[in-house]
C-alpha cells in the first residue's frame, strides 16, 4: 500500500515527509493502523548521526495502533486489536533471552539494518530506494507492517497517546529504578534529567518507597513538574545539588542515581558518582553518540568507595511482561502518563516537534493521525 512517512534522508537535515510504498505481512507480521507515535529523543539521535542507521531512514519506534491485517502463523493477535509497539522484539530462544534478559536479546544487532525480521527483505521502499525503519518499526507513518514478537496487546479503553509512550519511555525509565537502580524503600534516588524517560523513572522511584527523590534538570518548567510527579527537592545542576544532598543525606548520598539525560556525555559521570553513596549504584539511562568513548571518572574513589555504575535498555524489563504491568498502574491511577503529554503534533510538523524537544518545552511530544492521514 501507498502512505507515507517521516523520512531522514541525509544527517542534520531534519525529518521530511514523503509517499512511502508500505508491504503486506507475511508469516509471522502484522499491519496496524497508527494512531499515535512518541517523539523520543533516541529517533533525534538518528539525525545527528549518533545513532548509525542506513538511509534513507524512517523514524519513530514509540508507537500505538490498531491491528489492520494478520499474517500467517499469528497467534494471540487478530484484525480490530489496540496494541503498543515495542522496540525491542525478543526471540524468547538467544542466551540473553534464556538468562532472563529479553531486552538484550540478540535481535538488537538487526534493529537497524532495515531488513525484516521475517523474511531478511525490506519491507518499506521511497521510489526505488529501501527505507531502513528505526528498530524494524517506523512509528512516524499511518501504518506499519512489523513483527508479532514487536507487537503487545492492550485494554481498548487506553488512549492512544498514553499508549503510545508506553512502548519506550515508561518501561525505560520506570523500570531504570524499579529493575536495574532496584531502588527500595527508604532510599535517597536522584534523577537527572527529567523528560519522558526521567519522569518515568521519577515515579518508579516515588512508588518503589524512596524517601527523598531528587530532580536535577536545568529547565525550571520541568522540575515545577517533577514536584507533582512526586519529586521532593529539584536543583538546576549535580554541581549545585552536591551540597545540598549533602547535608540532606548526613553526608550519606544518594543509594541511586539515575542519569535520563536526552543527550548523555562522558564528563557528565564524575559528578553523578560524587552524587552517589558509597556501594551505591549509578545507572545511565541516557544515550550518547555511539562514537563518544571518552568517560572523565575519579577510578580511585569508583574503586575505594565501591560503587556500581549500570547501563540500561529498556529498563532491564520485557516488554510482553513490563507493558501490561505498567497499563494496570495506569488504569488504577498510580502511574501518571497522561500529564506526560506536553503537546500533540500532526506528522507534517514532526520538526517543529523535535524543536520544542530541544528547547525543553516538552516532557513528551506525541504524533497523532487521524482520517485525514488513514
Amino acid at each position: 500500500m501507498k502512505t507515507k512517512g517521516a523520512l531522514l534522508w541525509e544527517l542534520n537535515q531534519g525529518f521530511r515527509v514523503d509517499e512511502i510504498e508500505l508491504g503486506d505481512p507475511v508469516a509471522d507480521e502484522v499491519q496496524i493502523r497508527v494512531h499515535a507515535a512518541g517523539m523520543c529523543h533516541s529517533d533525534y539521535h538518528l539525525t545527528t548521526g549518533a545513532t548509525p542507521i542506513g538511509l534513507p531512514a524512517l523514524g519513530g519506534h514509540e508507537g500505538a495502533g490498531v491491528i489492520t491485517k494478520v499474517g500467517k502463523g499469528v497467534t494471540g493477535l487478530e484484525e480490530g486489536d489496540h496494541v503498543i509497539l515495542a522496540f525491542i522484539p525478543a526471540c524468547g530462544a538467544c542466551p540473553p533471552c534464556l538468562k532472563g534478559f529479553r531486552s538484550l536479546c540478540d535481535r538488537g544487532a538487526v534493529l537497524l539494518g532495515g531488513k525484516a525480521i521475517a523474511d531478511d527483505t525490506n519491507r518499506i521502499h521511497a521510489g526505488s530506494h529501501a527505507v531502513s525503519p528505526m528498530n524494524l518499526l517506523g512509528t512516524f507513518a499511518p501504518y506499519m507492517t512489523v513483527h508479532k514478537d514487536s507487537v503487545v496487546k492492550i485494554d481498548p479503553d487506553i488512549p492512544f497517546e498514553s499508549a503510545a509512550i508506553m512502548g519506550c519511555a515508561v518501561p525505560t525509565g520506570f523500570g531504570s529504578a524499579t529493575n536495574v537502580a532496584q531502588v527500595e524503600p527508604g532510599e535517597t534516588v536522584i534523577i537527572v534529567g527529567v523528560g519522558g524517560i526521567g519522569m518515568s523513572a521519577l515515579q518508579g522511584a516515588v512508588l518503589s518507597g524512596a524517601r527523598h527523590v531528587i530532580a536535577i534538570d536545568p529547565v525550571a518548567s520541568k522540575r515545577d513538574a517533577a514536584v507533582k510527579f512526586g519529586a521532593t527537592h529539584v536543583y538546576p545542576t549535580m554541581a549545585e545539588a552536591i551540597a545540598p544532598v549533602m547535608e540532606l543525606t548526613w553526608g550519606i548520598m544518594a543509594q541511586k542515581t539515575i542519569i535520563a539525560v536526552g543527550e548523555m556525555r562522558g564528563e557528565m559521570l564524575e559528578e553523578a558518582m560524587i552524587l552517589t553513596a558509597k556501594t551505591g549504584t549509578c545507572v545511565v539511562t541516557g544515550m550518547g553518540s555511539m562514537v563518544d568513548a571518552d568517560v572523565k571518572l575519579n577510578l580511585f574513589l569508583f574503586t575505594m568507595l565501591q560503587k556500581t555504575l549500570k547501563g540500561n535498555i529498556f529498563g532491564g524489563g520485557n516488554s510482553h511482561v513490563e507493558t501490561p504491568r505498567l497499563a494496570a498502574l495506569y488504569k488504577s491511577g498510580l502511574l501518571k502518563v497522561d500529564e506526560m503529554v506536553t503537546n500533540t503534533y500532526k506528522l507534517e510538523d514532526i520538526n517543529d516537534g523535535y524543536q520544542d524537544m530541544i528547547d525543553g518545552t516538552n516532557i513528551r511530544g506525541v504524533i497523532t493521525f487521524d482520517e485525514s492521514d488513514w
